[in-house]
């Protein structure tokens, strides 16, 4: 409430600008939607790999990701959207700890380390949020930069080895710096927190407030916005600069006072403002002219490397998630003219060209695996390392010429890896992710369906362009047969491509079984009905990870039967199978009924069919847990389930939001919703 009345005074003159937050989190969006604020989201395309050796002290380098971040979308937005806006908002949050950073963590592993460092000590969070300002002139943008910084601290409570796996395993800590999240479960990790909460969660509210308060209180706008910037208090903790906007093809360079020092919660300091003018100024100015003028830059900049300040024609042109569209106004021929004239001078961006080819060889890519696990080669040089390609060769049966091919082929692509025998012959071995995903007896092998991927899905994306333009499912054309359902289908009668397809699922369901069963704490629900289970490999994840929990798996007669093939050596009498149609027979009674990659494939009469047997068969409180892939909310991401729709099943990719209302419709309340760090994401729901 105090934060949003420091800006009431200020609301009216932000109204009718364009405020753009340079982030995808959700809880920076959810804090600055409680100011009143009204601002887009345009997530920025900087890559986080500044070198933290170059900062002398956390904060900076917090402070110097937000400022990349915003800079990149205000020197975006003018050339991918064709607007330009009038304020970005950069932020970038650390944990630090014993002088180190800590990001987000890569795996549970990290996550560990993280944790058990943080156990039982006090810990600093710096947020760095960066604010540009941004001034449109006849030759190009001018931008203001105003950057400061929020220390936290944060003192954790002694965590013992159950409570942080516990905590761990929640998936909570994968997309937090730090490993935690104090807003929701991490929350019971910490004893005491000393300053601003919200700056924990990623966004320091209240200074954010008193920075715009200053702006737009204190600013005269001067009548010659080419000559000098806006003025500001002089009592302002924190730095201001102007830069002016350079062409996408140059490289620019952070320019800092090598006095200048943002202080937390301190008593104020001189704010120092950098003119766009030539000559002489106690401030570092950068200054980069259109149309190919060199840059320049005042000789009291404090220069960092140049990698800092890059930023080429090819981050407009990589994929993300920003939530903005081009303006109805603009014209084709506009987008196309604004295009030419930024791009007329320049040679292809090396960026951009290996973007481009690693699309256009994308299916090469994937058929040199697919041959690879075909041939056996992963599982060959899994049980016999230091082969060369005439031994591999004679091993698979296939020439020499070819082998040698397919290896160096295979090394290129980070699958196996390569080294010269002092007999001059290159010898081949798996690489960790060979051995992690690729041989047939991988604790989490897609063998299975990466042979999958081979016989079924790539004769039907060769017929793609005949899918785009029916809008149908070409099994007909790459298989001669129609498939209404794949089990029932004549193509599918052979017990031998049954078995194929169920293994292909079944390796599916090992890689995200874990992560799907951990999403959520069932320790309220005793048993379970998995429909279309397949082998039972997420059943018996299930069953692992709640040990108060039986399984049945529910799914067709001629499933059931051959799933005795993938039952564990030691059988958990808590898994059982059921044979019966799902559309058709009435449904096992339990408390939880999962549906895991189903509704996906099929059309909207059949799932309500299937969502209207789950409701009949729940009472008030039985759950109903979702996984599938669930697209973003603007259907930019993820790649996976955009390119999976290709396939023109019967049914449909949708995101959480619409999954939550389909089941919305047949008395479902959705109670969370998971974003994993693997394939599947998962929904939990109530039935009221």
């Amino acid at each position: 409430m105090r934060a949003t009345m420091l800006l009431s005074p200020v609301i009216p003159k932000l109204s009718g600008k364009l405020i753009v937050l340079a982030s995808g989190s959700p809880r920076r969006l959810e804090i600055l939607r409680n100011v009143g604020i009204r601002f887009e989201v345009v997530p920025s395309w900087f890559k986080e790999t500044l070198n933290k050796g170059l900062f002398k002290a956390p904060h900076e380098y917090a402070v110097e990701t937000a400022k990349q971040k915003a800079l990149e979308v205000a020197r975006r937005m003018p050339l991918k959207h064709l607007k330009t806006p009038d304020m970005v908002i950069g932020a970038d949050t650390i944990v630090t700890i014993d002088g180190m950073i800590l990001e987000k963590p890569i795996d549970k592993q990290d996550a560990y380390r993280m944790l058990s460092r943080l156990s039982g000590k006090e810990h600093s969070v710096f947020t760095g949020v960066a604010i540009v300002i941004c001034h449109e002139k006849e030759n190009g943008v001018d931008y203001q930069m105003i950057d400061f910084f929020e220390e936290t601290k944060v003192k954790f409570a002694h965590l013992s080895e159950d409570m942080l796996w516990e905590y761990i395993n929640s998936g909570e800590p994968m997309d937090k710096a730090g490993g935690y999240g104090i807003q929701a479960l991490g929350g019971m990790l910490v004893e005491y927190v000393h300053g601003d909460f919200f700056n924990v969660m990623g966004f320091p509210l209240n200074h954010f407030c008193k920075q715009i308060s200053l702006i737009y209180n204190h600013r005269t706008t001067s009548s010659n916005q080419d000559s000098a910037s806006v003025g500001l208090s002089h009592n302002s903790p924190h730095n201001t600069s102007i830069l002016t906007q350079p062409p996408p093809n140059l490289t620019a360079q952070s320019s800092q006072s090598p006095t200048s020092s943002p202080i937390h919660n301190s008593s104020p300091s001189p704010i120092q403002i950098h003119h766009t003018q030539d000559g002489p100024s106690s401030s570092p100015v950068h200054k980069v002219k259109r149309k190919g003028s060199e840059g320049t830059a005042d000789e009291s900049s404090w220069k960092l490397p140049d990698s800092l300040f890059t930023h080429t024609a090819a981050e407009c042109e990589r994929q993300d998630s920003e939530n903005t569209t081009l303006p109805q106004t603009t014209s084709r021929e506009q987008a196309i003219e604004l295009s030419v004239a930024e791009h007329e001078a320049s040679e292809p961006n090396k960026e951009d060209l290996e973007k481009i080819t690693e699309l256009v060889d994308g299916f090469k890519a994937s058929k040199a695996l697919f041959t690879a696990s075909r041939l056996h080669v992963f599982d060959l040089l899994q049980s016999r390392p230091g082969l060369d390609a005439t031994q591999v060769a004679q091993e698979i049966e296939a020439s020499v010429k070819g082998t040698e091919r397919l290896l160096e082929a295979c090394v290129s692509l980070g699958l196996l890896k390569s080294k010269e025998r002092t007999s001059q012959k290159t010898v081949y071995e798996n690489t960790r992710l060979a051995a992690w995903f690729l041989w047939s007896d991988a604790p989490f092998s897609l063998h299975e369906y990466i042979q999958h991927c081979n016989n079924t899905l790539w004769p039907l994306f060769s017929h793609l362009e005949s899918a785009v333009r029916e809008g149908t499912n070409q099994h007909e054309k790459a298989f001669g047969k129609k498939s209404k359902d794949i089990f029932q289908d004549a193509y599918f009668s052979s017990k031998e491509v049954k078995l194929r397809f169920m293994n292909a699922m079944h390796s599916i369901a090992k890689v995200t079984g874990k992560a799907v069963a951990t999403a959520f704490d069932l320790s309220s629900y005793k048993t379970a009905c998995d429909l279309g289970g397949c082998t039972g490999a997420m059943a018996y994840e299930f069953t692992t990870a709640h040990p108060g929990l039986s399984v049945t798996v529910f799914d067709l007669p001629a499933v059931v039967e051959m799933s005795e093939h993938f039952h564990p050596l030691h059988t958990d009498n808590r898994v059982s199978f059921v044979a019966g149609d799902f559309f058709k027979d009435e449904l096992p009674k339990a408390d939880l009924y999962i549906l895991a990659r189903i509704l996906h494939d099929w059309p909207d009469e059949k799932v309500h069919v299937l969502l209207s047997k789950i409701a009949d068969a729940c009472k008030p409180g039985c759950g109903l847990l979702l996984s599938e892939i669930f697209l973003d909310e603007d259907r930019k991401g993820p790649r996976r389930g955009l390119l999976q729709a290709l396939s023109m099943s019967e049914g449909k990719q949708r995101s959480a939001t619409e999954y939550s209302l389909l089941l919305k419709t047949h008395g479902f309340v959705t109670a969370n919703v998971r974003r994993t760090d693997n394939l599947l994401d998962a929904m939990l729901c109530i039935k009221v």
